[in-house]
């Protein structure tokens, strides 16, 4: 069996010290509705939404790296950068980097609550 780029990304996971709060910036910066299961496993969990049979994450109680130091998830912005940017510095977040362009898009490093290195992607 060989892999299709489709199916190489499955799950992703951010770990976060206080899992309510998490999910009230998360809400806010991004303008949805992360759903709290709590029991799905060990611990509960909030799951980002995913289209059906697409790429699905969690934020989930646990021990974040130092600040800035893990892997970079990139997120989709609801509207445009600048003000996904906007709302995530009110909301507590750091933006770290200025706009960078790439053929898709553009993007932008930042720190959410607990240091986790998160890009905000726009097309």
């Amino acid at each position: 069996m060989s892999f299709q780029p489709d199916d190489f990304t499955v799950w992703m996971e951010l770990p976060v010290t206080d899992l309510d709060k998490s999910i009230d910036f998360y809400n806010e910066v991004f303008q949805t509705e992360l759903n709290k299961i709590v029991d799905m496993g060990p611990n509960p969990v909030a799951m980002f939404p995913a289209k059906k049979d697409g790429v699905a994450g969690h934020l989930y109680p646990g021990t974040p790296p130092a600040k800035g130091t893990g892997p970079t998830i990139h997120l989709l912005c609801p509207d445009t950068l600048e003000a996904t940017m906007d709302r995530l510095a009110k909301a507590g977040g750091e933006v770290v980097s200025d706009p960078i362009a790439i053929p898709d898009g553009r993007f932008t490093y930042c720190l959410d609550l607990d240091g986790n290195s998160i890009g905000l992607f726009s097309r």
